[in-house]
């Protein structure tokens, strides 16, 4: 299921109700639709913050192979960001201490069981992948 949405914070509630209607018709259960949504919106946003310029939307594919739910985020006519090199966050390090940014995309990796990055063509491609077995599906 593929659909694009406006470079714009407006568009989440459409995000959102695009991963409903995904969970919903391929019967995944609220926990993994919960975190589905939460991993999508922070890709999404860190797509609008560091992504300046580009296309007028982002396009968002998810697809479901046997055990595996695979979230597609591309981005186009952006110059090369790749949020899977971002520095690991020390959570137990004192919040005065530590680096402002990064808890999001740390968020993310603790949600999915893989997360890439591809650049070709001046399209940017990040690839989330959840694993269903044994989750609530």
């Amino acid at each position: 299921m593929k659909k694009e949405f406006k470079r714009e914070l407006t568009a989440l509630d459409g995000i959102f109700g695009f991963v409903e209607d995904f969970t919903t018709t391929n019967r995944v259960g609220e926990d993994v639709t919960f975190s589905v949504k939460l991993a999508v919106e922070e890709l999404f946003t860190n797509l609008l913050k560091h992504n300046t310029g580009g296309s007028d939307h982002i396009d968002i594919d998810l697809t479901r192979e046997e055990n595996k739910l695979v979230i597609v985020l591309k981005d186009f006519d952006v110059e090369p960001f790749d949020i899977t090199q971002t520095k690991p966050v020390d959570i137990h390090q004192p919040l005065d201490e530590r680096m402002i940014g990064g808890l999001g995309i740390h968020l993310v990796k603790s949600i999915v069981d893989k997360l890439t990055y591809e650049y070709k063509d001046r399209i940017l491609c990040v690839i989330a992948i959840k694993n269903l077995e044994g989750k609530d599906v």
